[in-house]
């Protein structure tokens, strides 16, 4: 069946926010398959069928469990499922790991579109589109009370599935996938990973550009974060293929106008007149690409002992299936082989589950996780079959618990932070008087400029400096804690001739009004200003709002953090100045 890239950009606007498709000549043909292999019954003998390499086996663990979806597996062995469609959690018990359960599963929570799961604390974690909970892990395994520590994750448009783990830093780590197919998002915590204290009082953005990222874990050897993400929808059979990126803090990965290294979008426009050329300059390349809408979905490292050696330290990656596709991809277990901390291939561990010439399927795998004793659990949330992946020749034993390694996590989340901009006046600068019409320099700030009211940036201006070519504003917080200072606003390339900005800029990487301005990211790992957040009840924080009057332009990619603008501006300072304005949130946040 073809279609053309005129149908699937339609489907672009119906599916998310977008900016006015611009005329650039682009005329790409796609032939694109809308192609949904039946489902059939899970048999014994269709079970049977299934492949794995040599000395594995596979078995249905549980069946008939319906939609579920995400697994988590506890210190105990005690085994958790989310079922999206039920809306609630189930918990397994095989507490010997022969294979079989030691009881009926049973339901230890609902929650209407539960999915993401995480264990953290001696606690449960449980992700909505929209919301976290978490509730105490009790002997038994069943919960205690159920607290909710997040209710304003971003909608869930397209893709509402949150997934959760915890960093080898503590912190909870949740991705947010797109509202869309391909859109410039209107909310920057969409397409993202968000990093968030375990209570959920504080998160930032910890890497965006990531269409989906439903399945992402650490390399238990080196530390490292990888992901595998969704590509496009509706480009063709083949394109985009499914990334396996390397995530790491502060880093764009492309969506929603590049893929793989530098394949372009056709139909897709970036915001603020930027090329899609000057796009994939700002972002990461995929690492390794597999087959195009294969879907893939949870992800885990292997560290228990049952399986071969060489298996340890190797990833596992689900495919649920394809539907945009002909043939389907996908219908799979993967194996991902690292070498010396790095992936080399791709290689089939589980299939079977494409029957009849791949017109039917029996599952579409899911949840993923590694039981106490070494077994793999794979879930299905077509036919609702949880199977159990063991090695005949292996001795289920409990794994002992694998300390990730920080390190390279805690120079990443450290990187950019120190001591905040000291304006000192020096013989070779001039003092700049800078003002604001909304407030005085020391005093509070309008409600309207806070984070947690509407967001929009102050109006500024200042006193213009004689062969001032460019001006740089940097904003930020140096009460805040534990980022110190914590950056709101870079930007910079602002015009000599200017003497000020309007309230109410777009938080985009370059303004076309003024024309060419470029922003770069703050702390909370978004671009724009970003206005004040402080904690409840904290005395006010201070906010300098700092100018800089440069003799040149800088050449630093949109996007670029404040010491990346600062290392650029050294040398070229002819004048600074300040505005310091106070900001206290004394009342909860406006729901």
């Amino acid at each position: 069946m073809k279609r053309t890239l005129v149908y699937a950009a339609l489907l672009c606007v119906l599916t998310g926010p977008v900016l006015a498709q611009q005329g650039d000549g682009t005329d790409v043909p796609a032939r694109v398959n809308t192609f949904k292999p039946d489902k059939v019954p899970a048999t014994d003998q269709r079970i049977a069928a299934l492949k794995v390499p040599q000395g594995f086996e596979v078995e249905a663990f549980a069946k008939d469990l319906k939609n579920i979806r995400i697994i988590a597996v506890a210190p105990n062995g005690d085994i958790y499922v989310s079922r999206r469609e039920q809306g609630d959690v189930l918990l397994l018990k095989d507490a010997n790991e022969d294979g079989a359960l030691d009881e009926a599963p049973r339901a230890v929570t609902h929650r209407p579109n539960v999915h993401g799961l995480a264990i953290g604390g001696g606690q449960l974690y449980m992700a909505t589109p929209t919301e976290v909970f978490r509730a105490p892990i009790n002997a038994d395994g069943s919960l205690g009370a159920v607290e909710r520590i997040i209710n304003d994750l971003p909608d869930g448009g397209q893709h509402p599935n949150r997934t959760m783990a915890f960093g080898p830093d503590g912190m909870l780590y949740i991705s947010v996938g797109s509202s869309c197919n391909a859109c410039n998002e209107t909310n920057p915590e969409h397409a993202a990973l968000l990093r968030s204290t375990p209570d959920g009082k504080s998160r930032t953005i910890f890497a965006s550009g990531l269409r989906n990222t439903i399945g992402f874990a650490w390399d238990p050897k080196f530390g490292e974060l990888w992901g595998m993400d969704h590509g496009i929808d509706f480009l063709g059979d083949d394109v985009q293929p499914e990334e396996l990126n390397h995530i790491v803090k502060g880093k764009q990965y492309g969506w929603p106008h590049i893929w793989g290294k530098d394949g372009q979008n056709p139909q897709s426009t970036p915001p603020g007149e930027i090329t899609k050329a000057q796009w994939a300059q700002m972002s990461e390349p995929m690492t390794l690409g597999y087959t195009a809408h294969a879907a893939p979905m949870q992800m885990v490292f292997y560290t228990a002992s049952q399986f071969p050696a060489e298996y340890r330290g190797d990833a596992f990656v689900t495919m649920r299936g394809s539907w945009n596709r002909k043939p389907a991809s996908g219908y799979e277990v993967v194996r991902v082989r690292f070498r010396n901390g790095q992936p080399t291939a791709f290689e089939p561990f589980l299939t079977g589950f494409l029957v009849d010439g791949g017109q039917k399927h029996v599952a579409r795998p899911v949840g993923l996780a590694i039981t106490r004793g070494g077994a793999l659990l794979v879930g299905d949330d077509a036919n609702g079959t949880l199977y159990r992946v063991s090695y005949s020749g292996g001795t289920p034993a409990a794994a002992q618990p694998t300390a990730i390694p920080s390190q390279s996590l805690e120079r990443q989340v450290t990187a950019g932070t120190g001591v905040p901009l000291v304006l000192e006046r020096t013989p070779e600068t001039v003092s700049i008087a800078v003002r604001s019409p909304a407030f005085q320099d020391g005093k509070p700030m309008p409600k309207r400029f806070s984070a947690y009211h509407e967001g929009v940036s102050p109006q500024l201006t200042w006193n213009p400096v004689p062969k001032a070519v460019t001006y740089v504003v940097i904003a930020e917080d140096p009460d805040a804690s534990p980022i110190k200072p914590f950056v709101h606003w870079v930007a910079w390339n602002i015009p000599g001739s200017l003497t000020g900005l309007p309230e109410g800029l777009q938080a985009q990487p370059r303004l076309t009004d003024p024309e060419g301005v470029l922003q770069g990211a703050t702390s909370r790992g978004s671009i724009g200003y970003y206005g004040p957040k402080p904690p409840v009840g904290d005395p006010p924080h201070h906010y300098h709002f700092q100018i800089l009057a440069l003799d040149a332009r800088l050449e630093v990619r949109p996007g670029a953090t404040r010491d990346e603008v600062l290392k650029a501006a050294k040398g070229h300072v002819i004048g600074k100045g300040q505005l310091v304005g106070t900001y206290q949130q004394t009342d909860p946040p406006l729901k």
